[in-house]
């Protein structure tokens, strides 16, 4: 029991003594001091080796399986326990040959609880070994190790520790297709499926993953993982932090291609690499049909084959089971070509791209989880991306049965924003913060890809089936569904007699508009409208280039001479023969004949029967200083000279209760409508130019005016705004409007469709 003495034991050759004693001994009492013996001198892995090469094992099998006494059974359960602990192949051959499987398996249900879990783990173990995993699972051994897994996770189940080797044995067991169907048969499935569910087992999700490729072409299996919701979780798998799949010996590969082997000399791994891929593309009956004296560096490699798009071997060979970093085309040197990265979401992309193979994936991949997990792994994967999630996402939008899932998904949308703008969905409405890494080529292309998959869609979209398919969406389909079918038209209709038909003939487009105001139906909506309508008005208007802004008045950059201002000061130049009294007290100066001729109100006050016109001090009740300012200017002929900015608050700041809003509505009250456009122009100018942010937009919304409307609706969806900065100002219009969206629709259709508006009761037909 001491480490020294029992290296010393081995090294005096002691072993074989005590395993000859095993057969010649029939006392219970001697066997069972032999066995512990054995047992304490399997203390570390280079003595568990060594017993196992000394014949150890064989002897201690056999005699379980001769179903000796209890305190026996005892002893010889530990021992092989111990044993089999880094289970090697001597072990698991001799145990196998002894008959040891089947009293194990039987043992499982022993009432004794150290023996029970002693003959438990012992075959956790053998799992380890691929030669023997096919026996086990003839003996039922597939049957124990789920029912002990599912005992262990249930509500009086044993915590994650002693789960762990059940968990590695059962995803073994997925190596060979003899033990797959008994795992599917007894549950195993479900069983899998749950430790993928469950956040605490996520230290093993690279692992359960990597057995369930163990289904890879078994059909029944793969529409059952279907049905338990396997794809959102392994597009979930893709970005997340798990670590990378336990690496297994060679001795752990699938038995169902045992490996061959010539002693005589050592094989490079490319050569292995090759003869398994000739094995498995049938050019290679099997290993005796290519000789070892044959190698790459010895012959002329034959043609590359062409690359399949996906795997088309009916059977996973040892190789496909342990994921490899990189895969090389046979018969080429690796720096002759391309190496396709494979790393722990291998995998994960491996199923998603069988379950992608389907004649109708949408309802498992057409998602927005399993589109954002492969969206995100495509442009967030901090190696180079596997080129297989970009064909998933191709072959997805190539098939016509994909495409009304697209649409009602806001697929079509969602593809746009992040691969073409940029924008995902962690980025709205905040950009996120994201480490520092290193920018690969493939997310370079990621824009020109990002148009290739919608590319494909509109092929989809203008077939006959698409058109018939989109048709009956936007005129048949739910409310929700309709909303999304005209939102996602601009992105996959180029026809203009198709757009043209479902959006401006058939109301799509103002289903949509209709459809802002009320409660989204996607995070992303308000991003994605704002992005379809700039899309639609580039449809509708394709050569046009209009301003952000209608002209504004030069003179606002070049102030023109200011004619109020001899009026003005202790010594002015024209005498005034007026004043107009503020309520704060101020008197300001005026000329009675230039106020009463800019507008028909002063002409009635100042020119007519009121009393007013035989005042030379006339009340203007309320009007503050600023807001009265370009009121005077205008009444004496101004147009230009700058008094209009007076009142114009700077960006940032309300302009709900400003003196500029006052301004407003004293020049409306007044009749002065130059001033009033003076002002709006003003307004414009400042919060909606070069200093103004989509913040300004929803304020300026807000004054009500019908120009200023127009002026929000053309700063939004102007050509050449940042897509996010376009989707900010239309949330904030949107908050602006609140149940009167008349108004913002209007101005957004007008927009749209390239019609000048900005007069009292617009409107446009559509």
């Amino acid at each position: 029991m001491e480490p020294e003495s029992c290296g010393d034991i081995h090294s005096a050759g002691a072993v074989p003594l005590l395993v000859e004693s095993l057969t010649a001994c029939q006392d219970s009492q001697c066997l069972q001091s032999v066995v512990r013996a054995l047992r304490n001198l399997a203390d570390s892995p280079q003595h568990r080796l060594a017993l196992a090469q000394q014949g150890a094992v064989r002897p201690l099998a056999e005699l379980l399986a001769a179903a000796p006494d209890p305190a026996l059974t005892l002893a010889l359960v530990r021992a092989l326990l111990e044993l089999s602990r880094g289970c090697s192949r001597a072990c698991a051959e001799q145990l196998s040959l002894g008959g040891g499987l089947g009293p194990l398996v039987s043992l499982a249900s022993h009432p004794k609880k150290a023996v029970r879990e002693a003959a438990i783990l012992i075959l956790a173990n053998l799992c380890a070994q691929g030669l023997v995993r096919p026996a086990l699972g003839n003996a039922g051994g597939v049957e124990v190790l789920l029912g002990e897994l599912r005992r262990r996770r249930g509500p009086n189940g044993a915590g994650p520790a002693s789960q762990q080797p059940l968990v590695r044995a059962v995803c073994l067991l997925c190596r060979e297709a003899i033990n797959r169907a008994r795992l599917r048969d007894a549950g195993g499935l479900e069983l899998l499926m749950g430790l993928l569910r469950d956040p605490r087992a996520s230290a093993w999700h690279p692992r359960v993953v990597a057995a369930l490729v163990g289904f890879l072409y078994d059909t029944g299996a793969l529409g059952r993982l279907q049905a338990l919701g396997l794809v959102p979780l392994l597009a979930g798998q893709l970005c997340g932090d798990a670590g990378d799949e336990e690496e297994e010996g060679r001795e752990a590969a699938s038995w169902d291609f045992p490996e061959e082997r010539t002693p005589e000399r050592a094989e490079a791994g490319s050569f292995r690499s090759l003869r398994s891929w000739l094995i498995s593309e049938g050019y290679a009956a099997g290993p005796g049909d290519i000789s070892p004296d044959w190698s790459p560096e010895r012959c002329p490699p034959p043609p590359p084959p062409p690359e399949p798009a996906e795997p088309t071997s009916p059977t996973l060979g040892p190789t496909s089971l342990r994921t490899p970093r990189t895969l090389r085309t046979p018969g080429r040197s690796p720096a002759a070509t391309s190496e396709e990265p494979w790393g722990r979401e291998g995998p994960a992309l491996l199923l998603l791209s069988r379950f992608s193979q389907a004649p109708d994936p949408s309802g498992a991949l057409v998602t927005g989880s399993a589109l954002c997990g492969l969206l995100a792994y495509v442009t967030g994967s901090p190696g180079p991306p596997s080129p297989r999630a970009l064909r998933i996402l191709a072959r997805l939008t190539c098939n016509p049965a994909c495409l009304e899932a697209f649409v009602r998904s806001y697929g079509a949308a969602l593809l746009r924003a992040w691969l073409v703008l940029g924008v995902a969905p962690d980025d709205w409405p905040t950009l996120r913060a994201r480490p520092a890494r290193r920018q690969h080529r493939e997310l370079g292309v990621s824009p020109i890809r990002g148009e290739m998959l919608l590319q494909n869609l509109t092929v989809q979209a203008e077939s006959p089936f698409g058109v018939g398919a989109l048709t009956h969406l936007l005129l048949s389909g739910s409310p929700e569904d309709r909303v999304a079918c005209a939102l996602t038209l601009p992105f996959i209709c180029r026809k203009p007699s198709l757009w043209r038909r479902l959006l401006l003939d058939q109301g799509g487009l103002r289903l949509l508009l209709s459809a802002l105001t009320r409660p989204a139906p996607h995070p992303l909506f308000l991003f994605f409208a704002a992005d379809s309508l700039s899309c639609l008005q580039g449809l509708v208007s394709p050569t046009a280039i209009p301003a952000l802004l209608s002209p504004v008045p030069l003179d606002l950059d070049s102030p023109s001479p200011c004619l109020y201002e001899p009026l003005l000061g202790p010594a002015p130049i024209l005498a005034p023969d007026l004043h107009f009294l503020l309520d704060s007290g101020l008197r300001l100066p005026a000329r009675r004949a230039a106020s009463a001729t800019a507008s028909p109100f002063f002409r009635a006050l100042l020119a007519g029967s009121f009393a007013e016109a035989q005042m030379d001090l006339v009340p203007l009740r309320g009007l503050s200083p600023s807001a009265a300012r370009p009121i005077l200017h205008h009444l004496h002929g101004c147009r230009g000279c700058g008094a209009a900015l007076g009142p114009i608050p700077p960006p940032g700041q309300p302009l709900l209760g400003s003196e500029a809003e006052e301004a407003l509505e004293a020049a409306g009250r007044f009749l002065l409508p130059g001033l009033e456009e003076e002002l709006e122009e003003a307004v414009s100018r400042i919060h909606l130019g070069p200093h103004g942010g989509p913040e300004s937009v929803g304020e300026v919304f807000r004054l009500g005016r019908p120009r200023l409307v127009a002026h929000c609706a053309r700063w939004t969806l102007g050509p050449g705004q940042c897509p996010r900065k376009r989707a900010l100002a239309l949330v904030g219009l949107v908050e602006a409007a609140g149940e009167e969206a008349g108004p913002l629709t209007e101005a957004l259709l007008a927009v749209v469709m390239g019609v000048e508006m900005g007069g009292k009761g617009s409107s446009v037909d559509c």
